[in-house]
C-alpha cells in the first residue's frame, strides 16, 4: 500500500490520461512543498473502469479498506485519507 494509490474517479466527458496527469501533477507539487526530491511515479498507471451494475458502494469501501488490510492503521478512521463521498 505504501508504494501506490488508490483513486476513484468520475470521468464524464473528462479523459483519463488527463486526469491521471493533472492528479500525479497536484501530488509531486505537495510532496516537493514536504521537501521530497526522489522521483515519485513510475511511467505507467494500471485502470479498471466499472461496470454499470457494479456497486460503487463497495468498490468505495474496498479502496478505503486498503491501508487497514496493509496493517498501516488499526482502525480504518486513523488513515488521514479515508474518506469518500461513496461511504
Amino acid at each position: 500500500m505504501p508504494d501506490h494509490i488508490h483513486v476513484m474517479v468520475k470521468l464524464g466527458d473528462r479523459e483519463l490520461s488527463r486526469v491521471v496527469a493533472s492528479l500525479r501533477s497536484r501530488l509531486t507539487r505537495t510532496f516537493k512543498t514536504q521537501g521530497r526530491t526522489s522521483p515519485l511515479w513510475q511511467r505507467a498507471f494500471h485502470d479498471r473502469a466499472l461496470r454499470t451494475d457494479e456497486n460503487l458502494r463497495a468498490v468505495a469501501r474496498y479502496i478505503v479498506a486498503n491501508p487497514l488490510r496493509a496493517g498501516l492503521v488499526n482502525h480504518i478512521g486513523d488513515y488521514p485519507y479515508w474518506n469518500a463521498i461513496w461511504l
